[in-house]
């Protein structure tokens, strides 16, 4: 399937919004090796289309690993859940970050099913989280 064109204006807002961070894992673009990518949060092949309600920022990991994925399994209640959507859940309700090691922590199924699919806890975001920590450079949606 051919991917859709995002107009420069779009990309723009989607970008703006989300602050050049991933709204996943939280990452800047700036300290990322990948340019961070625009994610159908409802894949267009699910009935998603190409519109700012639609489109979230995502860091390459992030994206690769949810691919057109909507839902996954929970791994505390092995049930089918939905996944978090930046455009309608608040991340606060579903995450927070632990300030002792930088991980991201599951407040909700949502959350936990999530984190488990994205891997966002992996060592390398860790580190790249307490030095953001560190330096005040991490924004919390």
């Amino acid at each position: 399937m051919s991917k859709t064109y995002v107009s420069a204006s779009l990309r723009k807002l989607v970008y703006e919004r989300a602050q050049s961070c991933c709204e996943y894992c939280l990452i800047p673009e700036a300290l990322t090796l990948a340019v961070h990518q625009i994610d159908h949060v409802i894949a267009e092949k699910h009935g998603g289309k190409t519109v700012a309600q639609n489109l979230a920022l995502a860091c390459s990991l992030c994206n690769m690993a949810k691919g057109s994925d909507i839902a996954s399994i929970d791994p505390e209640t092995g049930q089918t859940e939905r996944l978090y959507n930046p455009r309608q859940d608040r991340w606060s309700k579903h995450f927070r970050l632990d300030d002792d090691n930088g991980s991201i922590e599951p407040l909700t199924a949502i959350g936990r099913t999530t984190l488990s699919l994205l891997k966002t806890n992996r060592t390398e975001r860790l580190v790249e989280r307490c030095c953001l920590m560190q330096t005040g450079q991490l924004r919390i949606p």
